[in-house]
């Protein structure tokens, strides 16, 4: 699909692009969105310099490209208007009508509202958008057009900016075009993703793949002949396209198989388009029948399609001088399901899609299902990136019913994607007949039969088995339900200890009428909530009974701190402390005298986005707002923390791993760009594999977020370095 946008885009070419599908559009109610949009925007100008109306225009062209009914065209004029103007959303449901209204609300931003992050505002914005899309689809498209231009244009902004929104991009937009199967966009998006994310890398490949174009150009020429010939002696008219892999396809070949450019054989892939499904099976033998076909590297998405709706047939052979090509076979009807995706099922002035279709979208619904059930914006976001990636296996119910799973999925991860009750009680699974352990992989072609137990609970160890974002959900929801009881029932006792102490009666003042606005004038939204604040050793007892009785402060000697309370959370670690220096942290509502512990999962660095989560008798743990490991603790151990900068001058420890050639100078080359960064490296680990390939495990000492990226940076520049990451 020929999606490029004219330099210059006009509503001209918008309206003749909307016609040229739909001859009968309403091109009037096109251009009363264009005269509000562009009355609204006047003055306002992007970083590059140009009217900001274009953006608009450019978002309405891709969607017209897409060709998307007319509400979406003009949702797309409209998208920023009430995010970046003076317009209401009740003037936009005034002016436009109430279906225009709420697609332009799906894709507002939640911009006056608070935020303690920028992670927390990107997991509700993604919430708010979500629920707008399991109700109208065409939230998703057009917020997809709006980052597909805004990707294009990336350019102009600073750089901190361009590498936050491209990962944002390569995390989110990039696998869902690919789960609604609009592979163009979902290829464009990843290739300029990697150009903002990892600039060095993507030069590296770009001068590498352009070195070679002409070479390439011959070669795909060439075997376009040789299979056109082939197939052609059976009497069939086909069409074959060859072309280089796109670059984000390179680059996760050159990452996970550990090699250099040179070394990858397969960028190039060829696709064959028939007039029949019939004939995408008679191609393919055909093409076996002279190339010859590499075992395990087939695959037949036409019997089993993708959850997206793609169909085609994948094969993987040897070419005529021993290279490796991929091969799809696909109808023409396939292949423009395979470029538009969910965009060549719809129906117009409708806005829905057929319940044939709508079924092979379960995957919405579940991530629907997932944002109900937790709270936690990184818990969320997580389950999201998880489900949004494709699966590898396909297995079957004990009905018959195909479904589709990441690679290394266990029966838990089947038993919660059929109900979250058959997950909790699962002990183990009937695979093909045989019984099976709970962590056993499943495999394509298998069949499942769900083996459970009324006695069986979850337990943190399922965690570590489980690969879909549904079972993690809410095997995570059922470990803090528990948590949450025992930190109320704890929180009961120490506040009932408290009130003893002080001749108070818990119980009595429990049957107080006005417990609930007492409760609630200390910031606490019921008892219940108080306990467990308390449980959680986020509160004092003694501070609670003197917030309640303020009187028995000058008439009573304040007693010894209760037993677990929150002095005793950090007691142990204060009095094992010799000498504590200022914190470079600062903590909410807490004085300085707390051990304040930086979690060596994720080693945050000055710049990170930062939580804090109490642990008893440890003090307070730091972490990466998006480290993993806090995706399994309880979110009301958390607490506000920030970096305090005037007390960050102390170097931290961070490990970066470094995947590179294995070949003289490489070593030295990497040791002197990390010191001229100035970055002291504490200690390297370089392991060798045995094809040539070597592993770099450095540890450095840094002094914030920035000039880590400096250094990766840097490092991805040096010839034969392969790929950098920070662990």
């Amino acid at each position: 699909m020929n999606t490029n946008i004219p330099k210059d885009v006009t509503l001209e070419d918008v309206i003749k692009c909307v016609k040229g599908y739909y001859g009968d559009a309403d091109v009037a109610f096109i251009e009363k969105a264009y005269e509000f949009s562009n009355s609204r925007h006047q003055g306002q100008k992007r970083s590059s310099g140009e009217d900001y109306i274009m953006h608009p225009l450019s978002v309405a062209y891709i969607l017209a490209r897409l060709r998307l009914d007319l509400p979406s065209i003009v949702t797309g004029i409209l998208h920023d208007t009430v995010e970046d103007t003076t317009a209401s959303k009740e003037e936009i449901k005034r002016e436009f009508g109430e279906e225009v209204s709420f697609l332009v609300d799906g894709v507002t931003k939640l911009g006056k509202l608070k935020f303690r992050s920028s992670h927390e505002k990107q997991a509700e914005n993604f919430r708010k958008m979500l629920l707008a899309m399991a109700k109208d689809l065409r939230v998703i498209l057009v917020k997809l057009a709006d980052r597909t231009h805004n990707m294009r244009t990336l350019t102009h902004l600073a750089p901190h900016k361009q590498q936050k929104i491209a990962q944002e991009t390569l995390d989110i937009y990039a696998p869902l075009a690919n789960r609604l199967g609009i592979s163009w966009m979902k290829l464009e998006l990843e290739d300029l993703g990697l150009k903002y994310s990892k600039p060095s890398i993507y030069s590296k490949i770009s001068a590498l793949v352009d070195t070679k174009k002409a070479e390439r150009e011959e070669y795909i020429q060439k075997l376009i002949k040789i299979i056109m010939d082939q197939v052609a002696k059976y009497g069939l008219n086909v069409k074959v396209v060859g072309r280089a892999k796109h670059f984000y396809s390179i680059f996760k070949k050159m990452e996970s198989r550990g090699v250099n450019f040179e070394d990858i054989q397969d960028i190039v892939a060829f696709r064959v388009v028939t007039k029949s499904i019939s004939e995408c099976y008679e191609v393919l033998g055909i093409i076996h029948s002279f190339f010859k076909p590499v075992p395990g590297r087939f695959k037949d998405y036409i019997a089993m399609p993708k959850k997206n709706l793609y169909q085609s047939l994948h094969t993987t052979v040897i070419g005529p001088f021993g290279e490796r090509l991929e091969v799809q076979i696909r109808t023409n009807d396939m292949h423009r399901v395979a470029e538009s995706g969910i965009a060549a099922h719809w129906k117009y002035k409708s806005g829905k899609l057929d319940d044939s279709d709508a079924k092979k979208f379960r995957w919405l619904r579940q991530l629907v299902d997932t944002q109900e059930s937790t709270d936690n914006p990184s818990e969320f976001l997580d389950s999201v990136k998880l489900d949004l990636f494709m699966g590898d296996i396909y297995v079957f119910t004990p009905k018959g019913e195909l479904l589709e799973f990441p690679a290394g999925s266990t029966p838990l991860d089947f038993a919660y994607t059929i109900h979250t009750d058959l997950g909790h009680k699962c002990t183990g699974a009937k695979v093909n007949g045989r019984i099976v352990p709970l962590k056993h992989k499943l495999r394509s072609g298998d069949t499942i039969d769900i083996i459970s137990s009324n006695t069986q609970r979850p337990n943190k160890d399922w965690l570590k088995i489980v690969k879909t974002g549904r079972a993690k959900s809410k095997i995570r929801q059922y470990i803090r339900s528990e948590e949450r009881d025992r930190a109320r029932v704890l929180g009961r006792e120490l506040l009932d200890r408290e009130f003893r102490r002080y001749g108070k009666s818990l119980p009595k003042f429990e049957k107080q009428k006005d417990l609930e606005s007492i409760i609630q004038k200390l910031s606490f939204a019921s008892f219940e909530e108080m306990l467990i604040n308390l449980g959680y050793g986020k509160k004092l007892p003694n501070q609670v009974i003197h917030w309640i009785f303020p009187e028995l402060k000058s008439v009573e000697e304040e007693p010894e701190q209760s037993p677990s309370s929150m002095s005793e959370i950090f007691k142990n670690a204060r009095d094992n402390q010799k000498k504590k220096s200022k914190s470079p942290v600062k903590i909410a509502g807490m004085d300085e005298d707390i051990l304040v512990r930086f979690g060596k999962c994720c080693h945050p660095l000055p710049g990170d986005e930062i939580a804090g989560y109490i642990s008893r008798g440890r003090g307070i743990t730091i972490h990466k707002i998006d480290c993993r490991k806090t995706l399994d603790l309880d979110v009301n151990r958390s607490i506000d923390v920030e970096w305090d900068v005037k007390e960050n001058t102390t170097l931290r420890s961070v490990k970066i791993k470094v995947l590179c050639l294995d070949k003289p100078g490489v070593l030295n080359h990497m040791s002197q760009t990390i010191t001229n960064t100035g970055i002291n490296i504490n200690s390297v680990n370089i392991r060798v594999n045995a094809d040539k390939r070597a592993t770099g495990i450095f540890d450095l000492q840094v002094r914030d977020r920035a000039q880590l990226q400096n250094c990766i940076h840097n490092l991805e520049t040096v010839d034969g370095v392969i790929a950098v990451e920070r662990i």
